[in-house]
């Protein structure tokens, strides 16, 4: 038991750092936006079976369907649209970097537009940081600034921004509805809307898979999204969005190496310092809770947000 939570947040890291070079596979062969749309089809079924299994509330009530309309639309579609549409032109570690920024977005966010909420001077400078790391990933060339990574950098960091903005909609707008269930609504709802918006982009409703590419879904449905979840909200119960956020930062150590032995991808240098300004900005934005994580432990965890 003493290790217990330790080697399940690592699992929920490797799994969850692994999409990434899977969606790289992916979205090679298959348009990028109706294989997010595909994905969170069956994701959607197997996170509320999940939330039905354990006996859940399953069902919303009329308050609580503005936070799955925001979640749906900007947690799982618009976010997920442009981080595959991104992944077309960026490696695995890149990717997982710049949605590292996630955390620091949404302190800033919060801040920005939830009431009694301060960023103070060091939090401004941490999410300063985050911007910074995200421009040295993308390492612009300034003879030649509109290249595919540089492109890809950009669409990766609006998926980032999405998220972000989606967790502080649907803070706002929290209710009662179980964590599972309010995921599981808002995958049925984004998946439509991806649906959508990959008709109006004019891509190519019929795939032809190819075997990486249906091992690829098949990794991202039932590991990545049934067993990933679970996993999280498990350590969400435990842990609390703090300690739990941290897991953000091993991803692009997962995504490096299985890029590297699956795909060949190399690993340059600007990645691993844009990953280390990111790590500090993240620091200094949720330096109190972080300092309160240390000082009291992991037990008490689950009651620092900030």
């Amino acid at each position: 038991m003493r290790y217990r939570l330790p080697a399940l947040f690592l699992l929920v890291a490797a799994i969850w750092g692994t999409t990434f070079p899977a969606v790289r596979v992916a979205v090679a062969v298959v348009p990028p936006v109706l294989f997010a749309a595909l994905r969170f089809d069956a994701v959607a079924i197997l996170v509320l079976g999940y939330a039905a299994v354990r006996g859940q509330r399953v069902r919303p009530r009329r308050g609580e369907w503005a936070g799955i309309l925001a979640g749906g639309v900007f947690l799982i579609a618009m976010h997920h649209a442009l981080l595959f549409a991104g992944q077309q032109y960026v490696t695995s570690a890149v990717a997982a970097v710049v949605v590292a920024t996630v955390p620091i977005l949404t302190a800033g966010l919060s801040r920005a537009l939830l009431p009694n909420t301060g960023l103070g001077v060091v939090g401004a400078i941490g999410l300063g940081l985050g911007f910074l790391g995200t421009a040295i990933v993308a390492d612009p060339d300034p003879a030649a600034l509109y290249t595919a990574e540089t492109f890809g950098v950009l669409l990766v960091f609006a998926a980032a921004i999405a998220f972000a903005l989606g967790t502080v909609l649907t803070q706002r707008t929290r209710t009662g509805l179980p964590v599972a269930s309010l995921q599981g609504w808002m995958m049925l709802v984004g998946a439509p809307v991806l649906h959508g918006v990959s008709v109006s982009l004019g891509e190519p409703q019929s795939v032809e898979w190819t075997p990486a590419a249906a091992v690829a879904f098949v990794y991202l449905v039932p590991v990545a999204g049934g067993l990933g979840y679970l996993l999280y909200f498990d350590l969400l119960d435990r842990l609390g969005s703090v300690e739990i956020n941290l897991v953000t930062y091993l991803l692009p150590v997962f995504a490096a190496i299985v890029g590297w032995l699956a795909l060949r991808e190399a690993l340059a240098a600007s990645t691993i310092v844009g990953f280390a300004v990111v790590a500090v900005g993240f620091a200094l934005v949720k330096r109190r809770a972080l300092a309160r994580l240390v000082a009291r432990g992991p037990q008490t965890s689950r009651k620092l947000d900030r």
